[in-house]
């Protein structure tokens, strides 16, 4: 077999298969982002947690992680606009860095009289890495969405158009 049947092969498999290595991915994104959510919600420094932030932080996580299994299945099947989505809830990742987690590690709230950082250095770090993590899998599954989906799609048009010549190429 030579090296251009091989391509051949591997485009004419896509036809059959589905893009797991995106589902995949995006299904770990979804891990990371739980864990994230676990490590902040179960965070209990004086009443610095408990207000509207944390609620519309809790709605975005249902929302993050609804879209993304809707994603996982959409990439799954080749379709490409939920490779792009994949992508924008990744760069969302990203922002959130700077929104709760930057602002707790930034607080101070007095406890007992003393006062003490709503977020450690430690819980920072970690947040942090779920949340790249998390945007990362998000990011690399669209772009081989994309890329997978290009390559069925052109394959396609070049087997339709093959057809309607009569098979010949």
């Amino acid at each position: 077999m030579t090296l251009n049947n091989d391509a051949l092969i591997k485009k004419d498999r896509l036809r059959f298969t589905k893009n797991k290595l995106s589902a995949n991915l995006t299904l770990l994104a979804i891990v990371f982002d739980a864990l994230y959510f676990v490590s902040i919600y179960k965070s209990d420094v004086g009443t610095y947690f408990y207000n509207w932030l944390i609620g519309v932080s809790i709605v975005y996580n249902l929302l993050f992680m609804l879209a993304a299994f809707l994603c996982e299945e959409g990439v799954k099947g080749y379709k490409m606009g939920y490779s792009y989505v994949l992508i924008l809830l990744g760069l969302g990742q990203l922002v959130r860095i700077l929104i709760i987690p930057m602002q707790a590690k930034n607080a101070e709230v007095a406890i007992g009289g003393e006062n003490v950082v709503a977020m450690d250095n430690v819980q920072f770090i970690y947040v942090s890495v779920c949340l790249i993590a998390s945007a990362a899998l998000c990011i690399i599954a669209g772009i081989v969405g994309i890329i997978k989906t290009s390559t069925l799609r052109s394959y396609e048009a070049e087997l339709e158009k093959r057809n309607r010549s009569g098979g010949k190429s």
